[in-house]
């Protein structure tokens, strides 16, 4: 929902909520990775766009009856303050990001989180450090995106008063998805909260940035066959199993749309992430 520095935060919330209250909200912030399009003198972490470096054994990722996925993005993984954050990145090597964007059926396949078929229209590979790699040319019919080299900075991370974590805290059995009595529910805390800060943006870790509902909910929703109803506990403590690996919001200078100016998000299990697991990821994406 917002991000910035962790004094930033808690001075917001001290101005519209209680000090008890406040420094509850403020525990629940988590660190996260934010990317930025690099300057000069910046240490790059990573990359938007260009072509993937992939080990010399493995091929594209397409989908089947597809095609070719796109490559969106690679992180360094030796890079990055992963000391900082609370889940458990590789010390070494790089993340490859790839996702069925449309260039070749004109956007008629969509990839969704609540179609299993669709699930092989994006994918995380992790590239070990110690493997041999080659640059890879795009497929035919895929236009690369531009590249733009990526820095970080780590910031704390808010969610939404309605996301699993944050209603398990201030209104436990309150419905998914919907305002609560609360104070961290009232119209004064959230026009601050969006006041100070409404981008998306481009993350590794932390709290996701939804566009639209809790993207660990719309997984839990696609991960239980969309059979559980929303007062269900079992929603609940699926959404709870998964944590925000990536996101990548639009991007003008990396000529990246998705949607309407939404974003991409991959989460995972911290369990699969620990071992990684990383084609257990799930992908969603939301725009406005």
């Amino acid at each position: 929902m917002t991000h910035g520095s962790p004094d930033a935060l808690r001075a917001l919330a001290l101005q519209h909520l209680s000090p008890d209250i406040a420094g509850k909200w403020v525990g629940l912030l988590r660190p996260g990775v934010r990317l930025e399009a690099a300057a000069g003198s910046d240490d790059g972490v990573g990359r938007l766009g260009g072509l993937p470096s992939l080990p010399v054994d493995v091929e594209w990722p397409v989908w089947n009856e597809h095609g070719p996925l796109s490559f969106v993005a690679s992180i360094d993984c030796a890079r990055l303050p992963t000391a900082a954050l609370d889940i458990d990145l590789p010390e070494a090597g790089a993340l490859l990001f790839f996702y069925f964007d449309g260039q070749l059926d004109d956007g008629d396949a969509l990839v969704l989180a609540e179609d299993r078929a669709s699930w092989a229209g994006a994918r995380v590979l992790y590239v070990a450090a110690d493997e041999k790699v080659a640059e890879c040319g795009t497929p035919a019919g895929l236009k690369p995106y531009p590249m733009v080299p990526l820095a970080a900075r780590v910031e704390m991370t808010a969610t939404e008063p309605w996301h699993p974590s944050v209603r398990a805290a201030f209104a436990p059995g309150a419905p998914l998805r919907n305002r609560y009595d609360h104070p961290v529910c009232s119209q004064e805390f959230l026009d601050a909260l969006w006041g100070f800060d409404d981008e998306v943006g481009h993350q590794i870790g932390g709290h996701p940035h939804s566009v639209q509902n809790p993207v660990e909910i719309e997984i839990a929703e696609a991960v239980l066959d969309g059979e559980v109803p929303w007062d269900d506990p079992r929603l609940s403590k699926e959404a709870a199993a998964w944590v925000l690996l990536a996101q990548f919001d639009s991007d003008d200078a990396a000529d990246m749309m998705w949607g309407d100016a939404g974003a991409l998000y991959w989460l995972i299990r911290p369990e699969d992430l620990a071992a990684r697991r990383f084609d257990r990821t799930m992908f969603t994406w939301q725009c406005s």
